[in-house]
């Protein structure tokens, strides 16, 4: 007779369980399951929605050391999405931009923003020797969202950045966006 109370006490406990399920939506406190909590999400975030901090750095000094450059957001419009990573270039001052790739030891995450959430991602780059024939005197670094066409200019302090391969391309990476303090 003892094992029948405690095989009620578990059926009761596995039902509790599973009628705390969020229906497939991901997010607690929808108990309807109709997902409304996340597809509120679904616009892409705008880089005139979001205000963009650049810095402080810590700057490569010297040619051939490397820097660091945190780019902070603060989303200041609707609850939006990130998905992908930022689309960043440098440019000197007479010239064309030059792409800063990935950082492919990180995949990106979709982030989901409220008004007042921040994200950020971070520039790592190797300095270049003034003057050098494959160095970027860079003095624009031009940021964009994915997804989204606008962009916003932000000087380059940092001193110019040394070029990789044949194609010139800056020996500088970006990390995908991620919530700020993760």
């Amino acid at each position: 007779m003892r094992a029948l109370p405690i095989a009620v006490t578990v059926l009761a406990a596995a039902l509790a369980l599973t009628s705390c399920d969020d229906g497939g939506s991901g997010k607690s406190g929808d108990p309807a399951g109709s997902g409304a909590a996340t597809k509120a999400a679904t616009a892409a975030c705008a880089i005139g929605d979001a205000g963009l901090q650049v810095g402080p750095a810590n700057a490569a000094t010297a040619a051939g050391d490397t820097g660091n450059v945190p780019v902070t957001l603060t989303n200041k419009g609707a609850r939006c999405t990130l998905k992908g990573g930022p689309r960043l270039s440098v440019k000197a001052a007479a010239g064309s931009a030059a792409e800063i790739g990935a950082d492919d030891s990180a995949q990106p995450e979709e982030l989901t923003l409220a008004k007042g959430d921040t994200a950020s991602f971070t520039i790592t780059y190797v300095r270049g020797a003034e003057g050098d024939a494959k160095t970027l005197a860079a003095k624009t670094l031009t940021i964009g969202f994915p997804g989204g066409g606008a962009t916003q200019d932000f000087p380059w302090s940092y001193g110019p950045v040394a070029g990789k391969g044949a194609a010139g391309a800056p020996n500088a990476t970006v990390t995908p966006f991620q919530h700020a303090g993760d």
